[in-house]
C-alpha cells in the first residue's frame, strides 16, 4: 500500500511561485505514472498534470501549459509541481495521485491511492 503526503501549499499573490512536493511511503511508488489534481470550493476535482514512470512523458490541462512543471525523483520516491505566474483562479486544493501501472490518464478513477490534499491560494 502506498501512502501519499503533500507539502508546499500556502499563500501566494498573483504572478508568485509555489513548489508542491509529494512524498511517497511503500515500494509500489515507481510503478506507475502519478498526477496532481486540484479542487476548488464547490468544484468537481480537475486534473492539473501527469508523469509517467520513467519521467519521460508529462501531460498538462491547457490552462496550465507553459506555467506549472511536473517532475518525479523515483530515488527520492517524490513527485513534485512547479507551479509559476500564479493567478487567483489557481487557487484550490492540490492532491497528488498515483496508479499501480503506467499510461498517463486524466480520469480520476484511474488512480489508486491519493493524498490528503494541500491547500494553495493565490491572491490578487
Amino acid at each position: 500500500q502506498v501512502q501519499l503526503v503533500e507539502s508546499g501549499g500556502g499563500l501566494v499573490q498573483a504572478g508568485g511561485s509555489l513548489r508542491l512536493s509529494c512524498a511517497a511511503s511503500g515500494p509500489a511508488f515507481s510503478s506507475g505514472s502519478m498526477a496532481w489534481f486540484r479542487q476548488a470550493p464547490g468544484n468537481e476535482r480537475e486534473f492539473v498534470a501527469a508523469i509517467s514512470r520513467s519521467g519521460g512523458t508529462t501531460y498538462y490541462a491547457d490552462s496550465e501549459k507553459g506555467r506549472f512543471t511536473i517532475s518525479r525523483d523515483n530515488a527520492k520516491n517524490t513527485m513534485y509541481l512547479q507551479m509559476n505566474s500564479l493567478k487567483p483562479e489557481d487557487t484550490a486544493v492540490y492532491y497528488c495521485a498515483g496508479r499501480t501501472i503506467d499510461g498517463i490518464t486524466t480520469t480520476t478513477s484511474r488512480y489508486n491511492y491519493w493524498g490528503q490534499g494541500t491547500q494553495v491560494t493565490v491572491s490578487s
